[in-house]
Order: C-alpha cells, then structure tokens, then sequence
C-alpha cells in the first residue's frame, strides 16, 4: 500500500513542478526557482484545501444566523467534498496515511450525504 502510496505521490509532485513550469510561463514575476521547489507549489494547494474546508464551517454558521437555528445546507457538502479532495492530495504527496485514511472516509460520507439530498428532492418532486 505505501508503494501505491509513493508513487501517487510522486506523480502528484511531477504535476507540481509541471503546474509550476507553466506558472512561471504565465506570470513571469514568479521566481524561475519554483519548478526546483514543488513544496511551495504543494503547500499552497494545501492551504487552498484548509480555506475549502473552513469555507463549509462559515457557510453553516451564516447560514444558522439567517434562520436562527442549526441547518446545513447542502452548499456545506460541495465545500466539503472540494477541500476534502484537496486535501487527500496534499495528504497523499505527504505520504501521510493518518490523514489520507481520514480524508479518504471523510469524502465517502460527504458523497453519501449528498446522494441523500438529491434522492429526496427527487422523491418530493410530483410527478
């Protein structure tokens, strides 16, 4: 498993140092040194998936404010599901299995929860 593991991270990393080259194509005010550093790339992307993942705490607790009382809506688990995914990411080129197994699950429950959702709006809708 950690083999899996290595590679996917890896190929996260060439991602990375790919994602950097165009980067510094793009915005020439960049450091030429950021393909060298894919870490700065990755922890970025780590701190994007933290934002994500927050962003679905604020979203819940405006949204309680607005009806004052505890609802989730479901923009909750879109926001979930897009810092959840990169956050496996950033745990995956980590190799860090704590939080891969954790975000793994996480995501599992957050589709799950979803598929709930939409399966009663289609029931309520007459038919």
């Amino acid at each position: 498993m950690m083999a899996i593991i290595a590679s996917m991270s890896s190929a996260i990393e060439q991602a990375a140092i790919a994602i950097a080259w165009v980067l510094i194509t793009v915005f020439p005010f960049l450091p030429e040194t950021l393909p060298e550093h894919p870490e700065s790339l990755m922890i970025v992307v780590g701190f994007g998936g933290q934002f994500l993942f927050a962003m679905r705490f604020i979203i819940q607790w405006i949204t309680s404010e607005g009806v004052k009382r505890s609802v989730i809506p479901v923009v909750f688990w879109y926001f979930s599901i897009g810092g959840g995914s990169v956050l496996l990411l950033y745990a995956i080129w980590r190799q860090d299995p704590v939080i891969i197994a954790g975000q793994g699950l996480g995501l599992f429950i957050y589709f799950r929860n979803l598929i709930f959702i939409h399966r009663e709006k289609k029931d309520q809708t007459p038919s």
